[in-house]
């Protein structure tokens, strides 16, 4: 892996998952390019610096040109998906509730392969509200009152603090990488100001 390769991975983690590297939302999806990236290599370095902060890069999927990879908080996403609305729901797309975190991930990892269209209940895995990923499924994608990271049916001003709070994430991480600061060795000392 060359230094701009590195480089390049760090502009994308800060710039896609900035709110899950700093501890506020419990997930983030990435896609990646193949071409681009010697993946295994990132994931095995990533998993081993942020394991004593409980970070963890899996790949979801995989197609002919990119990755699909979740970057998670494992404490914050097992809580997450702990709770009996979120249960709920998954149970309706085959997980049960005595399910681990990896195989609920390796469950939704089969059915984003499987499924025609992208399975809604990534959402809850993604720490969107359960009214809004039920909004979403129950409208189909229309009739939101808001469109931001997620699609909000919902608390439309709670969704709008939260989408600054990632916009300050995401600024605050990619600042730090233009200062020269290496999050990839500093996974422990990332937080907000």
């Amino acid at each position: 892996m060359s230094a701009s390769e590195c480089a390049r991975f760090e502009q994308k983690l800060a710039f896609f998952a900035a709110p899950s590297l700093l501890g506020i939302k419990c997930a983030s999806l990435l896609s990646l390019r193949k071409a681009e990236f010697q993946l295994s290599k990132h994931i095995e370095i990533f998993n081993t610096r942020a394991q004593v902060k409980g970070l963890r890069l899996k790949v979801l999927c995989e197609c002919k040109n990119r990755y699909l990879v979740l970057i998670y908080q494992e404490a914050a996403l097992r809580r997450q998906l702990a709770k009996p609305t979120v249960q709920a729901i998954l149970r309706r797309y085959g997980s049960a509730a005595e399910m681990t975190l990896e195989s609920l991930l390796e469950r939704l990892s089969g059915r984003i392969r499987q499924c025609v269209q992208f399975p809604h209940e990534i959402g809850l895995f993604l720490d969107y509200p359960t009214e809004d990923v039920q909004g979403f499924i129950e409208n189909q994608g229309e009739n939101y009152v808001l469109c931001g990271y997620w699609k909000v049916y919902g608390n439309a001003e709670k969704a709008k603090h939260t989408f600054a709070s990632y916009d300050k994430c995401r600024k605050f991480l990619c600042n730090k990488l233009n200062q020269g600061y290496d999050i990839s060795v500093s996974y422990t000392h990332l937080t907000l100001p």
